[in-house]
């Protein structure tokens, strides 16, 4: 099987343009025919439909297009692990990493892990709290730092660290000496980002509304997003104090406090296997025993 052919037919498949195509991949259209013709001459069957001007899956297509994908991704990975083990690399870790957790933490535990392992490979990838439960039980990932207690069983979830949530305003201009606004008229004048972390705005919005606030919201699913429509003073919002902590510093919002109103705590986890972990992953939990110990086990709620 000629990989590039199966390449050719991956972005046939996506632009249903064969002259697209050849641009896409720097090559002259004639060949991304050849090439398409020499697939289906192996697989005995038509992949493309022409309709005007443009190409289309045949139910055939359809149904190779997953197998050629997979048959890629094992060639790419294998040319990758093959790379790394010249490069010197004998072992690869996995990591799948949630992006506050990424931004305030991450840097430093991978400077002292590969300080300790420089022969290991290391690969990170960025995800929601919410998919990474499922990227350490499919073992896209060897461990999982979430900032969500995930809901598979077969998985074991140990807690790192506690942050507290702040309360973030537009900052005051820089005068240090201006009286802080009322949290209360702070929360009701302006629009409130909200849904930005998961697990504690449902039940902080519910507080909110107790107290007979008037509130005017608006979800925004990104941290980074909500911290610059806070700075643009479009809003303001209750974050994690890791996540802010920088823009705090530098003055590009302030932290209001709420007297009267306790703030939740959000916690970061790390998520394992229950069977166990390689000695590679191992090591990285070993580190992170080091730093947050004791870790202690959480459990799923409503398990025993």
């Amino acid at each position: 099987m000629d990989f590039r052919v199966l390449q050719t037919f991956m972005v046939a498949a996506t632009t249903e343009n064969f002259h697209q195509t050849a641009e896409a991949l720097f090559i002259a259209q004639p060949t991304v025919s050849q090439h398409i013709r020499q697939l289906e001459k192996e697989l005995g069957i038509e992949l493309f439909e022409r309709v005007g001007k443009r190409v289309r899956l045949t139910a055939a297509g359809k149904r190779y297009l997953p197998h050629a994908k997979a048959l890629l991704e094992q060639w790419h990975h294998g040319i990758e692990d093959l790379q790394a083990w010249r490069q010197g690399y004998r072992e690869k870790l996995n990591l799948a990493v949630s992006p506050i957790i990424a931004r305030a933490r991450l840097s430093h535990l991978l400077r002292r892990y590969t300080k300790l392992y420089p022969d290991v490979d290391l690969a990170i990838k960025i995800a929601d709290s919410v998919e990474i439960g499922p990227l350490v039980q499919s073992g896209q990932a060897d461990l999982g730092l979430t900032r969500m207690v995930p809901g598979e069983f077969q998985l074991a979830t140990y807690l790192l660290y506690e942050d507290p949530v702040v309360f973030a305003v537009p900052s005051n201009g820089g005068d240090m000496e201006a009286p802080l606004p009322d949290w209360e008229m702070e929360l009701q004048s302006k629009r409130l980002l909200t849904h930005n972390h998961p697990g504690y705005w449902d039940e902080l919005l519910l507080v909110l509304r107790q107290r007979g606030l008037s509130l005017r919201t608006m979800a925004v699913s990104q941290v980074d997003i909500t911290k610059r429509f806070i700075e643009e003073g479009l809003g303001v919002s209750f974050l994690p104090r890791t996540a802010v902590s920088r823009d705090l510093f530098e003055n590009r919002f302030i932290e209001l406090p709420t007297p009267g109103l306790v703030l939740p705590k959000v916690a970061s986890y790390v998520v394992m296997p229950k069977g166990g972990v390689s000695d590679t992953a191992q090591n990285f939990v070993e580190i992170l025993h080091s730093l947050y110990a004791p870790m202690p086990p959480v459990a799923i709620s409503g398990r025993s």
